[in-house]
């Protein structure tokens, strides 16, 4: 009896060591982009659908999103991917995905407020994601 409880736990933990290994295996990632910032107004989006993103997310004011060019989505900045930016506090979900003109840029979503999009600019900054996350 005992001969079965030890063959049992033998098995078990080492199972348990490789989930939590996966689990906490997500390579980080970080990478210098231009980064500008977006408002959800017609003249800046979709004329007809302003609030939607890419992926079918709406939009609102104080949410923390970014656009991102098609070449960083190739890198594993998917669909709901944190990103940290450089200079800026918390986390940001990838909503949006910019025209395929553009390589290694982020837009960041400012909502309504286009003087605080215009007061960011355009600015080289880091970003930092874990792949996988």
């Amino acid at each position: 009896m005992k001969t079965k409880g030890l063959k049992i736990i033998v098995i078990v933990i080492p199972l348990l060591f490789l989930v939590i290994l996966k689990c906490d295996n997500h390579e980080t990632e970080t990478i210098a982009v231009i980064a500008t910032a977006y408002n959800s107004l017609p003249g800046q989006t979709h004329p007809e659908h302003s609030e939607i993103a890419a992926w079918g997310d709406k939009l609102e004011p104080g949410m923390k999103g970014i656009a991102v060019s098609r070449d960083l989505l190739e890198m594993g900045l998917d669909y709901k991917t944190k990103v940290k930016i450089e200079g800026l506090p918390g986390k940001y979900l990838v909503l949006d995905k910019m025209n395929k003109r553009w390589t290694k840029k982020i837009d960041i979503y400012m909502g309504e407020d286009e003087e605080l999009a215009k007061e960011w600019g355009r600015q080289q900054v880091n970003i930092t994601w874990k792949k996988g996350d």
